[in-house]
Formats: C-alpha cells, structure tokens, sequence
C-alpha cells in the first residue's frame, strides 16, 4: 500500500505500535491532524463484552463537557402543545405528520431525533427508515420524554448516545481538532467513566481491550487501557 505524504509525516511523529498516556495521546492527535478542515476527534473502545449477550449490551448516553464541536441538527416530533417548548429550546425542525411524511419519502437530514410517548404509535412506523440510520428516538438515551424542550438542550449542548457493535466496539466522537488538548482529554474521561459505570456485571476479565484515539484522517494512536480505567 503506498502512503500518502501526510499518512508519512503523521506516522513518523509517533510509535504505532506503543501505547501512550491519554494525555500524550491527545496531543499526539493534535500534531498529526493538519486538514484544511476541523476534523473530528473519535475514541474506540474495545470492550471485554459478548454484546449478542443481552446482560453484556453496553448502551447509554453522555454529556461531554466541552460539547462535540458539531452542530447538532435536532428534528422534534411531537403533538402541537409542545411545539413552541421545542423551538424555543433550539430545535431546527418541529412538527409531526409533515415530517413523518418526509421521511417516508426518504428526507432524513438530521442528526438527532426526539419525540414523546404519546406519539410513538406514529413514529415507530418509521423504524425501517430511521433504525440503520441510528435515527431512532429510544426512551433509553432519552430521546422518547415529555420534557422535549429539556432534551433539545442536552442534545444541543453536547449529549451523545453510544452502542457497543456486534465486535464488541464502541466508536465515539469526543471532540474537534481545534480544542485544546485538555478539552479532547476532558471528554475523553467523561466518555470514559460513562463506560466503566456501565460494566456489565457478567463481563469477566480486562473490560477495556483497547482504546485508541484519532482524527477523521489520521492514523489512530493507542492508548494504554490501564491508564484510564482506573
């Protein structure tokens, strides 16, 4: 495989095969980043789960301290009262049988979906739509809520959901290249301690396999698992 000149620059700044402190590791990322545009930061995490084991499925949400850097498109399906608490907390799109219109026609231009309890009837009809997408509202990352204006505001400000893969990895954005180093290693421990505090209990042996951190281009640089599973 030839190597571009960037992979080349970037691959001699460190040591693939070492494992580094996530501090040094963020850092590292930073160096080695030098796009024209701000790429996001990502973490994987390999888990020591079996996740077609129910007891080991590894789900939940975050909020990151410093946000992700993107800007979050939230679309919120809900009944009429509760249109203006949607919009007055940041939604981009509010409505109901309109946008389920669309989207069975194939418009699915948003990052998050929420919706209410009440209307689900509606929206689960969307499933085969919005499920590969990862569109779909779940009342378990707290995207099915009455409090739809309360929820817009934690998507908005940097709530992420997360789920385990059938490989048993969890990929997840923690951030932009243009952070400061301790923004990125901020988040990185906040996402961090939202997996160790869901450890299935039936999950036996090291439960951090691996972690590795990169850029949308870059080569991914490892972590020492040790280090941050404390």
């Amino acid at each position: 495989m030839t190597l571009s000149k960037y992979r080349k620059e970037a691959l001699s700044k460190f040591d693939v095969e070492k494992s580094y402190s996530l501090e040094d590791a963020s850092k590292i990322v930073k160096d080695i980043t030098k796009q024209k545009f701000d790429s996001t930061v990502d973490l994987a995490v390999k888990l020591g789960v079996d996740p077609r084991k129910a007891n080991q499925m590894v789900r939940g949400t975050v909020s990151l301290p410093h946000g992700t850097g993107k800007d979050v498109k939230v679309l919120v399906l809900c009944s009429p009262d509760k249109e203006k608490e949607a919009t007055d907390a940041g939604a981009d799109f509010v409505g109901l049988d309109e946008f389920i219109d669309k989207i069975k026609q194939g418009w699915t231009d948003v990052d998050v979906i929420i919706t209410m309890p009440s209307v689900m009837g509606k929206v689960g009809a969307l499933g085969r739509i919005l499920g590969p997408r990862g569109l779909m509202p779940n009342p378990k990352t707290g995207t099915v809520t009455m409090n739809v204006g309360q929820a817009v505001t934690d998507v908005k400000a940097g709530k992420i959901d997360f789920k385990v893969d059938k490989y048993g990895i969890i990929h997840s954005p923690i951030g932009k290249a243009s952070f400061e180093s301790n923004q990125i290693i901020d988040n990185a421990k906040e996402f961090l301690a939202a997996l160790i505090k869901l450890k299935p209990s039936s999950s036996k042996g090291t439960y951090f396999r691996s972690v590795t951190i990169s850029s949308t281009m870059s080569p991914g640089v490892k972590i020492e698992p040790k280090s941050v599973e404390a």
